[in-house]
C-alpha cells in the first residue's frame, strides 16, 4: 500500500450509509467500519468491457482482475465525484457526460462493508492506464466476462464477481 492510500481519509457511514465520522482508510478497513466505494464499468460501443488487472502493489487484491475502475469515496466527496475521479486517475478517462448510475449494493462481509455505488460509460477514445494502480487491461465481451465469473475463478476479485452477478440480474447488460 502505498503512503497517500494509507492516509486517506474515509466517511465512516451506518447501516442505512449516513455519514458517522471520518477516519483513516487502514483504521477504517482493520476494524471492519462501513464505508463506501464505487465501481465503474466502462464498455466500448461494441459492448464489450474494459476489466484492469490490480497493481501487485495493492493492499487489496493485488494482481486480480476487477472491475474497470474503483476507488473508495473520500471524506467529503459524493459517489458521482468520486467514480470521475478514479476514471480519470485510473484510466485517464474524462467523460463528457453524466456517469449512468446502475445500483448500489449495501455493505457487507462481501463487500469488505463498502457500500458499492455501481455506475456505466460508453467510451470510444483511448485510455491510459496508471502503472501504478493497473498492470493489465483486456477488452472482454459480456459472454466472456460471464463464463469467467461462473467458472468461480480465483483470478477475479471478489468485489468485480458480485458485482458483475447483480448487474446481470438486473438485465443491465449492453
Amino acid at each position: 500500500m502505498d503512503r497517500s492510500s494509507a492516509q486517506e481519509q474515509l466517511t465512516v457511514v451506518d447501516a442505512s450509509d449516513r455519514a458517522m465520522g471520518v477516519a483513516p482508510r487502514t483504521l477504517v478497513h482493520r476494524a471492519g467500519m462501513r464505508h463506501r466505494s464505487v465501481h465503474i464499468l466502462v464498455f466500448d460501443p461494441r459492448g464489450r468491457l474494459l476489466l484492469q488487472r490490480r497493481s501487485h502493489g495493492k493492499d487489496e487484491n493485488p494482481g486480480l482482475w476487477d472491475s474497470s475502475a474503483a476507488g473508495h469515496v473520500e471524506a467529503g466527496e459524493t459517489y458521482g465525484t468520486c467514480a470521475r475521479r478514479e476514471l480519470a486517475e485510473e484510466l485517464g478517462i474524462r467523460p463528457r457526460r453524466p456517469l449512468e448510475r446502475l445500483f448500489k449494493i449495501p455493505a457487507s462481509a462481501e463487500t469488505g462493508w463498502e457500500f458499492c455505488m455501481v455506475y456505466r460509460v460508453v467510451h470510444c477514445g483511448s485510455i491510459q492506464p496508471d502503472p501504478g494502480e493497473i498492470m493489465q487491461v483486456q477488452w472482454l465481451a459480456c459472454s466472456r466476462v460471464t463464463s469467467w465469473v461462473s467458472s468461480r475463478s480465483t483470478d477475479l476479485a471478489p468485489s468485480f464477481r458480485f458485482i458483475w452477478r447483480r448487474f446481470l440480474t438486473l438485465e443491465h447488460a449492453p
